[in-house]
């Protein structure tokens, strides 16, 4: 593949991607191009490659020795919060709706989870 450009754009977040475009050349004599590309068209890809990267790194961090011990203690630090904040609070879902208002629920169960660990 042939790459015909590149762009910068603005994800959801406002965050500057560069995205590398490829598109095929000459499809049109081959015998399996109904096989690979049933488009009247040449197959075109976007390729966002620091994307990728950032993908790859982390994949290697999370396999690493330190992030397998660290993947192993989340179950002892941060699953029981949510589980007791499940089980004895009987939080199954926020009452009230919007994003600010979820916050300021969560912000609340937090100080009580907080407070009745300090008492104890």
């Amino acid at each position: 593949m042939k790459n015909i450009g590149t762009l910068k754009r603005n994800n959801r977040n406002g965050y500057a991607q560069t995205i590398a475009h490829y598109q095929t050349q000459k499809c049109a004599g081959r015998p399996l191009k109904q096989a690979c590309n049933p488009n009247r068209d040449d197959r075109a890809i976007e390729a966002n490659h620091n994307l990728n990267r950032l993908r790859q790194q982390a994949e290697k961090r999370l396999k690493s020795k330190r992030g397998i011990q660290k993947r192993k203690q989340r179950c002892y630090d941060a699953e029981p919060v949510f589980a007791d904040t499940k089980h004895n609070h009987h939080f199954k879902r926020f009452m009230l709706r919007g994003i600010e208002k979820a916050s300021v629920g969560t912000g609340l169960l937090a100080i009580a989870h907080n407070l009745r660990k300090k008492i104890a």
